[in-house]
């Protein structure tokens, strides 16, 4: 989040999970329930809520403090039909999906410092861009 223009100088807030033991960062597990696909596999809903993430607006800097947070979210894709297809054997990635549509409804807490922001309701969401569907990378590409 920003005060102004989006530049470095302007962050007021940085959300995002902590760095797990293993050094993997912003990645976090989903619940069993989760995700959820309907029955024609055209839509998908991904929510969570109180995932535990950090505030730290002066991220990546190595004197940025991480303030505990929480975060709740709903996001839906909806399959629009059109086919995607994407093959480089070159960059061993493939992709084969569709186009979609996707909302977004989120709320961010940071306790400690009595900072609360809720975004508008999913309904009012649009995203200019979105797909859903498969990938294979890396040594799990096969031609």
């Amino acid at each position: 989040m920003f005060r102004g223009p989006a530049v470095p100088a302007n962050q007021i807030h940085d959300f995002h999970p902590p760095i797990a033991p293993s050094g993997l960062y912003w990645v976090v597990p989903v619940p069993e329930h989760g995700l959820t696909i309907s029955p024609d596999g055209k839509t998908f809903t991904l929510e969570m809520q109180h995932v535990s993430i950090v505030d730290q607006p002066r991220w990546p800097a190595l004197d940025s403090i991480a303030t505990p947070a929480q975060m709740s979210f709903k996001m839906v894709w909806k399959s629009a039909g059109e086919p995607v297809k994407y093959d480089d054997p070159s960059k061993r990635f493939r992709f084969s999906g569709n186009r979609a549509t996707c909302q977004l409804e989120a709320q961010v807490e940071v306790p400690s410092i009595g900072f609360s922001w809720k975004s508008d309701a999913l309904n009012t969401s649009k995203a200019d861009a979105a797909i859903i569907g498969e990938e294979v990378n890396g040594r799990y590409y096969e031609t």
